[in-house]
């Protein structure tokens, strides 16, 4: 399965611990193309229904319900977990994701 930065993928995230997010859901590949060709692991940002207007946060629609990409719950996990790819995000979703990712993480 070719993977790709800004896709949106299945994931299996169990087993969790605490406040982790939990089960098979929707997530967005955040790692580079040239790490996702070479490395078994795929750093991602899962999706979540259930989310407010947090800054870390980004809203998106994938496959006509809306949902909010969890740049607060980034992880790195195993391609195995990975089941199928979904679909990928605009050009304006890849924009306020790489802004969001900015601003949590770079000074």
């Amino acid at each position: 399965m070719d993977l790709e930065q800004y896709q949106f993928v299945l994931v299996n995230l169990d087993p969790t611990q605490g406040s982790e997010m939990k089960k098979t859901r929707p997530c967005v590949i955040i790692s580079p193309n040239e790490m996702n060709k070479y490395l078994q692991t795929i750093v991602i940002a899962p999706l979540t229904t259930n989310s407010k207007n947090y800054p870390t946060r980004i809203k998106t629609n994938l496959q006509n319900t809306v949902g909010w990409i969890a740049i607060d719950q980034i992880r790195t996990i195993d391609r195995n977990r990975i089941s199928k790819i979904l679909g990928s995000l605009s050009v304006t979703e890849i924009q306020k994701t790489k802004e969001t990712i900015r601003m949590a993480f770079v000074d």
